[in-house]
């Protein structure tokens, strides 16, 4: 062996080795390495694929879902047979493939605070492939306490960002974004949808950035955001300063430990605190029964028109939420309405919406449409 590499190592990681940068040293520092993957979907797929083929030596992948026909548009990890199946399994199956020689450590378990110092402690550097707020400000936090790089990559519709967070003398996510998004604020991908190549090229970025942070060759993105609008073909650059004043990393941090964000960054329908909230939201079950007796509300569909195309409750009245503020007084303030979306959260946000305006018997849909096919009239096609 040269360098720890064995022949055929050699032979497969040629086209490595042959690069300057590289070399059997660079590709045998990629062999000791350990790199931990939080999650296998969008981001998690090219990532995952591409560290394994280049010979990460040691690679954890975290991750509790299973697959779903959704996921199949953009996580290139798993295929049509996988539905079904333990994401982790699938994930691991396709990379065992791709490269036998990796060793792949599985962790089944939500990225939690319990946990996250743990597992970010035992790896080298970590690929943020997490879909939603409250984990990415965990990867950060328990990155920057732990003093580990972050190859953080984010997707929305048809932008993607990357950037290298909490390296040594670099910004972390918490100087961008200081605080998490009020509930409901901000969408999900599958709310707001994603174009399914956007996740391969943002995940290949965060392979791509954690091997320069290993080999320590190039100029990683730290103190740099790269933003990638599909549509126009074109990347820009922001610079990112270190906050002196961060919570997390910076020179006085009061973020000394982690702690759970879920409360921050949920849909509101999920959030028991909001006083009244409860009694205010109706149920799939309780809506079909209140139709079938001939005593039905006013449903308003608060989603885009493309998505009423594809299903919908019959009798809804479709007002997408941006055009919400301009149509309410369409409305009649005293009839009793309940709003729909495709999950709940925007029209949770739409029936606090109407409350404010005085409309007392808004009511909020729990679950959406997606509730309504699953339980109430499954014949009806799901996004």
């Amino acid at each position: 062996m040269a360098d720890g590499l064995t022949r055929e190592e050699m032979l497969r990681y040629s086209r490595h080795i042959t690069l300057p940068e590289i070399g059997l040293e660079g590709q045998a520092r990629l062999k000791r390495a350990r790199v931990l993957c939080v999650g296998v979907g969008g981001l998690g797929s090219p990532a995952a694929l591409y560290l394994t083929a280049a010979g990460v030596g040691t690679l954890g992948l975290v991750d509790v879902d299973v697959v779903d026909l959704t996921n199949l548009q953009r996580q290139i990890i798993h295929g049509t047979s996988d539905v079904g199946r333990p994401k982790l399994s699938s994930a691991a199956a396709r990379l065992r493939e791709i490269n036998p020689a990796v060793e792949l450590e599985l962790h089944e378990a939500r990225f939690a605070a319990g946990n996250a110092l743990d597992l970010v402690r035992a790896y080298d550097v970590v690929v943020d492939g997490s879909d939603n707020f409250p984990t990415r400000y965990l990867v950060n936090d328990a990155c920057v306490i732990a003093r580990k790089p972050n190859a953080y990559g984010s997707i929305f519709r048809f932008e993607g960002q990357a950037s290298v967070f909490a390296a040594p003398g670099g910004p972390c996510y918490r100087c961008l974004h200081p605080e998490p998004p009020p509930p409901g604020l901000v969408p999900s991908c599958a709310e707001g949808g994603v174009l399914g190549v956007l996740p391969g090229i943002i995940g290949t970025i965060q392979a791509t950035e954690t091997i320069k942070v290993l080999l320590g060759i190039g100029d990683p993105l730290i103190g740099r955001l790269l933003i990638y609008d599909a549509l126009r073909m074109r990347f820009r650059e922001l610079k990112l300063c270190r906050d002196p004043d961060c919570q997390v990393c910076g020179k006085a941090p009061t973020v000394t430990e982690l702690h759970e964000y879920q409360e921050h960054c949920s849909p509101m329908t999920t959030r028991p605190t909001d006083e009244g909230t409860a009694h205010r939201d109706m149920t799939v079950g309780e809506l079909s029964a209140r139709i079938a007796s001939g005593e039905a509300p006013l449903v308003v569909d608060v989603r885009e028109p493309y998505e009423f195309e594809i299903c919908r409750i019959p009798g809804a009245v479709l007002i997408p939420l941006g055009q919400l503020p301009g149509r309410f007084s369409e409305l009649e303030p005293d009839r009793e309405i309940v709003l729909q979306c495709r999950s709940g959260v925007r029209s949770a946000q739409a029936a606090a919406f109407l409350r404010k305006q005085g409309f007392a018997n808004a009511r909020n849909l729990t679950g959406g449409i997606l509730a309504w096919i699953d339980e109430v009239d499954p014949t009806q096609p799901k996004y």
